[in-house]
C-alpha cells in the first residue's frame, strides 16, 4: 500500500496504524507523549535515611529553646551574563521576549546561612569552595553568636562539609551540633529555598554588565530580603509520603 499524499507538507506520511497507533486518539489526550520526559534518581540504599529525614525535620518544627539553628550550603558559579541585545517588554497577547545569545563576564560563588527561626540570610561572596573557605565562614558566625548558646545547623553531604578540616573544627567547637541530609536529600535544608527564590527574583532574567554588577544586585536582594522576612512554615515531619 502506497502512503497517502499530504498536500500542505508536501511528503508522503504513515497512517497511524502503520506506528503502531490507534486509528483515533486517546481520550482526555491520555496518549503517549514522546515530546516529554519526566526525570527522577534513583535514591541510594542508606539505611538511616528516613532516621536522618526525622531529626531534620523535628528541628525545624520543634527547635530547641534558647539554641541558634542555622541551614547552610553554597551556591557555586553563578554566571555573570549580559543579552548581546536587549529585549522586548510584555505586550498584550504577547510574553515578555529575552535574547538568546549573550556575554560572559565570569561567575561568582556564594556560602549562606539562613537563621531557620528568624528567616534572616546573611551571604558571602567566597574564591574557592573548599574546607578551609567554609570553616572561615563558620568561624565568623561563631564569633557573633552570644558564647552560651548552643548552636544546631543543618548540613548536606557536601566535600567542604565532610573533609577532616571542617571535621577537626567541629570537635573543636563543641557547642555546634550538625543535623546531616540524607545523600541526595539536599531539599531538606532550608537555604535551598532561598536559593531557589533567589534564582528566579534576580538571576533567571537578570542582565549583568560585569561580576561586580552581579555581586552588587545579588547584595541588593539579600537586603531587601532580610528587611521584611519571615521564618519558613515548615510542616512536613518526616513521615515517607503513601504512593497515591
Amino acid at each position: 500500500m502506497v502512503a497517502p499524499h499530504d498536500r500542505r507538507l508536501g511528503r508522503r506520511h504513515r497512517p497511524r496504524r502503520h506506528l503502531g497507533l490507534p486509528s483515533r486518539p486517546y481520550p482526555g489526550g491520555l496518549g503517549p507523549q514522546p515530546h516529554r520526559v519526566r526525570g527522577w534518581l534513583t535514591r541510594r540504599d542508606t539505611p538511616d535515611f528516613w532516621d536522618r529525614v526525622a531529626d531534620v525535620c523535628d528541628l525545624y518544627r520543634n527547635p530547641p529553646r534558647g539554641a541558634v539553628v542555622l541551614s547552610i550550603d553554597e551556591k557555586t558559579a553563578i554566571a555573570a551574563r549580559s543579552r548581546r541585545h536587549p529585549g522586548h517588554p510584555a505586550r498584550p497577547g504577547e510574553p515578555t521576549r529575552q535574547e538568546f545569545e549573550y556575554r560572559r563576564h565570569g561567575t561568582v560563588s556564594l556560602i549562606a546561612a539562613l537563621d531557620v527561626c528568624t528567616g534572616e540570610v546573611l551571604t558571602e561572596v567566597i574564591a574557592r569552595n573548599d574546607a578551609v573557605t567554609f570553616t572561615a565562614f563558620l568561624d565568623q558566625l561563631d564569633a557573633t553568636i552570644a558564647p552560651g548558646q548552643n548552636v544546631h545547623v543543618v548540613l548536606d553531604n557536601g566535600s567542604s562539609h565532610t573533609a577532616k578540616h571542617t571535621k577537626k573544627w567541629l570537635v573543636a567547637h563543641p557547642r555546634w551540633t550538625v543535623h546531616w541530609t540524607p545523600p541526595h536529600a539536599s531539599w531538606l535544608n532550608q537555604i535551598e529555598l532561598c536559593f531557589s527564590a533567589m534564582t528566579r527574583r534576580v538571576l533567571r532574567h537578570g542582565d549583568f554588565s560585569s561580576r561586580d554588577d552581579l555581586i552588587d544586585k545579588l547584595e541588593t536582594y539579600v537586603i531587601g530580603r532580610n528587611e521584611t522576612v519571615k521564618p519558613y512554615k515548615w510542616t512536613y515531619d518526616g513521615i515517607p509520603l503513601k504512593a497515591t
